[in-house]
């Protein structure tokens, strides 16, 4: 099926595209709402700026797709291959990414508040803000999500469950690139996580949670303790 017989199909009412081989479809600006896509495969798609609010992508494959600005609010993403597709600026509040595979994606600007990425692959992803919008996972459960070697620099992450997830050598130092934002980290359950090596220079942890956390090597310079939970269970002054 490709790009021009989906439309037709969704237009006249169908909303089944599930276990579809559909490569590299161009579905720009449009609205598909309430669709699923459960395990259909579509690699290298161009979607951009496209709705696809309460869909169903659960084990759908849009890994090297593009994403960008797209509406997946309310959408189950639950173990999606995402590998290298680039969500810059998507609405993702309130999605099911629950063990989904985002290595290497761009999250760059999204909003993710209130997102399930508990047991996802994040390794090497990218959720920098960009010039027009911060990236936003306030609220958002990372727990035992791997954020290994992620770019994480001016994100709001306030709130969020962290708990055991690994961010080895993850940065979430400021970036000080020209109107740049510091980490937000206030408030964020870090329990047993393992921050080893990462950067977290300039970052807000105000009342954040570290117990247990692993902070070998782990960069703290100019960061804001105040009344964070340390990893031996004492409260910073």
């Amino acid at each position: 099926m490709d790009s021009q017989e989906l439309l037709q199909a969704y237009n006249a009412g169908e909303r089944n595209f599930s276990g579809l081989t559909l490569l590299e479809l161009e579905l720009l600006k449009l609205d598909l709402s309430d669709a699923n896509f459960s395990q259909a495969d579509l690699r290298q798609s161009r979607l951009g700026r496209t709705h696809f609010c309460r869909n169903n992508f659960e084990r759908c494959n849009l890994s090297e797709s593009i994403l960008w600005g797209s509406d997946l609010r309310n959408s189950n993403l639950k173990n999606a291959q995402l590998r290298e597709t680039d969500l810059s600026s998507a609405l993702l509040s309130y999605a099911n990414l629950e063990q989904a595979n985002l290595v290497k994606a761009s999250l760059c600007g999204a909003n993710l508040n209130n997102a399930n990425l508990a047991n996802a692959r994040l390794i090497e992803a990218d959720f920098r803000s960009n010039a027009d919008q911060r990236t936003d996972l306030g609220d958002a459960n990372l727990s035992q999500a791997d954020l290994s070697y992620a770019l994480l620099s001016g994100v709001i992450l306030r709130g969020a469950n962290l708990a055991q997830a690994v961010l080895c050598r993850a940065k979430l130092g400021k970036d000080y690139r020209p109107g740049s934002f510091s980490t937000d980290l206030s408030k964020v359950n870090l329990q047993g996580a393992d921050l080893s090596y990462a950067d977290l220079t300039g970052v807000n942890l105000k009342e954040a949670n570290l117990t247990g956390a692993d902070l070998t090597g782990t960069l703290l310079h100019q960061a804001n303790l105040y009344h964070a939970t340390m990893p031996d269970g004492q409260r910073h002054g």
